[in-house]
């Protein structure tokens, strides 16, 4: 009987000339739940790429975390700062830095960065960018010699090449009795760096540590420590515990989610709209399901009617109409999974594509971090999809399939 059911449910799959638009109708809602899942997977694929795409440029560039004293706590140097961090499996590396604001001026252009001094023997061994740089090493900022090494993009802004001379004005100025006059200091460009980030292209300004002391007048003290660690994806839970409870008060520390927190959330809660959002194209291709199983039930009355004095019990006509849409409702499921997929995971190819062939570029790294379109499929989020989309096709064939149960043969059958 299981097989008899399955046969006719799916024989009603495939409607006759002369109702060609209940198939048409079905078709439709085919359709619809496919294209729904197409752009459910591929827009959650370019989310997830965006994320981990922006994550892992965002950990080459910046400290997985940091450390340093309040400036209400007595001084100390980093090298107390180092003791907490010792010994520490999840601390791969450590590094001193001293960071200001300041402004660069050069050919009458004018920049407000954040100077940073670091320790050029350790700096290398808490971020990556220090490789590849286009022009100069870190080992090229010598104490006293006041030398900076400069973003390429702010560089370029202040008109800047290797060796030049560019001023650094400090907000703390002196005092004269002309009133307080901005300290200026003259530094050497002696090397670039380029990450492809726009906002650490244009901002990064990195000096000798000794240097940055001096300029801000800080003496011995340091900013904080810089750290790598080995997991830096876990960052909130490994740095729990290096700072004690009897230091909590004069030492801070924060971890790479701090500073990036407010984008991460941005995302994340964009990504659950946009999943609700798209999830609505599919609830409406589940609501063409039942109109066109409800269109069915009223044309195949006859049938149902021959069927029930036949022996088929009401729970076997209710299966029938079940499969048909359960059916329906797998096929648009499986062509847009297919579909889907396949789409995200060459989403920034056929971008790429059309960029070139208009040569207008979609992704602004100025907004994006970076100037092409990532993608990561998930299987989790394919799945959830798939679960999703057919749990909505089954509940759309439960009315419709209830109400052809509840057909009375007799009635059906009066003008036959």
């Amino acid at each position: 009987m299981a097989s008899l059911e399955t046969w006719i449910g799916l024989r009603y799959l495939r409607a006759k000339k002369r109702n060609g638009f209940m198939s048409f109708i079905t078709l439709i809602s085919i359709a619809g739940i496919a294209l729904g899942v197409t752009a459910l997977i591929v827009v959650l694929s370019v989310m997830n790429g965006f994320q981990k795409e922006i994550r892992s440029q965002l950990l080459s560039v910046a400290p997985h975390a940091e450390l340093g004293f309040f400036p209400n706590s007595i001084d100390q140097n980093w090298q107390d700062l180092q003791k907490l961090v010792a010994g520490k499996t999840s601390v791969l590396a450590s590094a001193p830095y001293v960071a200001d604001q300041a402004l660069l001026a050069n050919a009458g252009e004018v920049r407000g960065v954040q100077i940073r001094g670091i320790d050029p023997a350790l700096e290398g061994k808490v971020v990556d960018y220090g490789k590849n740089m286009p022009k100069g090493h870190f080992a090229d900022l010598r104490a006293g010699e006041f030398d900076i090494i400069l973003g390429k993009d702010l560089a370029d802004a202040l008109g800047a090449a290797m060796g030049d001379k560019i001023t650094v004005i400090t907000p703390d100025g002196n005092v004269t009795p002309a009133g307080m006059v901005p300290r200026l200091k003259q530094f050497t460009v002696v090397g670039l760096v380029k990450t492809n980030i726009y906002e650490v292209d244009n901002t990064l300004a990195l000096t000798n540590i000794k240097d940055a002391q001096v300029l801000y007048r800080m003496g011995d003290a340091v900013s904080g420590l810089r750290l790598k660690l080995a997991d830096p994806q876990n960052a909130p839970s490994l740095i729990q515990g290096i700072v004690p409870p009897s230091l909590q008060s004069q030492v801070w520390i924060r971890d790479w989610t701090f500073q990036n927190r407010s984008y991460f959330e941005a995302v994340q809660l964009e990504k659950r709209m946009m999943f609700i959002i798209l999830l609505l194209i599919i609830a409406v291709a589940a609501f063409n399901l039942v109109s066109s199983l409800v269109m069915a039930v009223t044309e195949k009355q006859a049938d149902i009617a021959i069927l029930r004095t036949l022996g088929l019990s009401p729970g076997g006509v209710m299966r029938i109409f079940m499969i048909q849409g359960a059916v329906a409702g797998f096929l648009g499921t499986l062509i847009g999974v297919v579909c889907g997929v396949v789409l995200g995971i060459n989403v920034g190819h056929i971008v790429a594509f059309f960029e070139k062939l208009t040569g207008h570029h979609l992704i602004n790294s100025q907004v994006y971090f970076i100037n092409y379109l990532p993608s990561n499929v998930e299987t989790s989020d394919v799945l959830t999809i798939a679960v999703i989309s057919l749990s909505l096709a089954f509940l759309a064939t439960l009315y419709p399939s209830w109400r052809a149960a509840k057909t009375q043969p007799a009635e059906a059958l009066r003008y036959e």
